[in-house]
């Protein structure tokens, strides 16, 4: 079936750097659409960051422009996160997920401590 695993998050000061990865199974990876998306404590999952099939085509939500960077290794079924100037409202739990897919992962939780 269908499965997220992600991984990297921890306690990082504001301003600080944080790459977290994504390990997929149950689908063609290669094929997919992938998305992050984060959810703060007390509010509702927000999208983040889009990556096409091929990982040439990026998107990301305004509020991590610039900072985040998305990627992928189709060869490796994984994806990453880059998230440099981490800012205190980026503590939430972070998910990623395929576009096509409603399957997700447990998350893995980014405290972002000022």
């Amino acid at each position: 079936q269908v499965k997220f695993v992600e991984s990297g998050g921890g306690l990082v000061q504001v301003g600080g750097s944080l790459r977290l990865s994504c390990t997929a199974s149950g689908f063609i990876f290669g094929a997919a659409v992938l998305k992050w998306y984060r959810q703060a404590p007390g509010k509702e999952r927000d999208f983040i960051a889009r990556i096409d099939a091929t990982g040439r085509r990026k998107d990301y939500a305004d509020s991590v422009k610039g900072r985040f960077i998305f990627s992928r290794d189709n060869s490796k079924n994984t994806a990453s996160l880059q998230m440099n100037d981490l800012h205190p409202e980026a503590t939430a739990v972070y998910y990623c997920k395929a576009a096509s897919y409603t399957t997700w992962g447990q998350g893995t939780q980014v405290p972002v401590a000022s």
